[in-house]
């Protein structure tokens, strides 16, 4: 709204008090409310009941109430409706991948990739969070995860392993996570000592059996699957033994769907 909300001002309802109600129409886990409420605040807007991020909800729950200047709730209500209902969609992702993931494994964790749609990482990482995962990696400056295009540059596989104790050395504080495609590469790296690997597109049947290898070999290696990783596949993906699952699939999809009522009062 750069200047003015013509609709409420050619209407002549500014000053009147009215109440906002957000209702959730469908089973979901609930995320974005307390920005909603800090929406609320900057328009003076008395909040009088809300539910907590991470809190799972029937349909027709009712997740917040509130009441202000009705020229104030028009201002507030799109906004708000377009943060609950996004980031409500990727923690009901979440948390569905991740109780269909521990129905084969009760130990494993849902991590999600940087690939958000710029601009929207606070909200997303929330998200993922309020449905009980994880974030991947939060930035390339915290993690060292090597892939296929880094080691172009020293030699491949075998250049990696020759630097692998200088960099072990180096990075005192930090796993060394290296990303993998075939299992003999994997049990290769295994041998030499990296701390984890990341297996990128390896079908779950010939992942089960890599990890069972892998385990044996060195059991405190962490050990992840990702690549296409879903809703439809977590649970196999699950069953292989890895430690944990890397998705971006919790991102994309149909927003929750919410219902708003807003009504004068009396």
């Amino acid at each position: 709204m750069p200047y003015l909300d013509l609709t409420t001002f050619i209407l002549n309802i500014a000053g009147k008090k009215g109440k906002i109600e957000f209702i959730c129409r469908e089973e979901a886990v609930i995320c974005g409310t307390e920005e909603v409420l800090r929406i609320f605040k900057k328009l003076n807007i008395l909040p009088l009941k809300h539910i907590s991020s991470g809190t799972k909800v029937q349909p027709q729950t009712s997740i917040i109430e509130a009441e202000g200047n009705v020229e104030d709730l028009q201002m507030a209500w799109r906004v708000s409706m377009s943060i609950l209902e996004y980031t409500s969609g990727i923690a009901t992702r979440t948390n569905k991948i991740l109780e269909k993931a521990r129905k084969a494994n009760p130990n494993i964790e849902l991590l999600t990739t940087r690939k958000i749609f710029p601009g929207t990482k606070e909200l997303s990482i929330k998200a993922v969070l309020a449905g009980g995962g994880l974030p991947h990696r939060l930035g390339l400056s915290e993690t060292v995860l090597v892939f296929k295009q880094h080691m172009n540059f020293i030699g491949g596989i075998e250049g990696l392993i020759y630097k692998l104790n200088e960099l072990k050395t180096r990075i005192i504080e930090k796993k060394i996570i290296v990303e993998v495609e075939t299992i003999e590469d994997a049990l290769l790296l295994c041998r030499a000592g990296v701390d984890g690997l990341q297996f990128d597109k390896v079908p779950h049947q010939d992942l089960k059996t890599a990890v069972k290898q892998i385990k044996d070999k060195n059991h405190n290696i962490v050990l992840l699957a990702a690549g296409g990783i879903n809703e439809q596949n977590a649970e196999l993906y699950a069953a292989t033994g890895v430690d944990g699952l890397v998705t971006t699939s919790v991102y994309f999809g149909k927003p929750v769907d919410m219902g708003t009522k807003i009504t004068q009062l009396k």
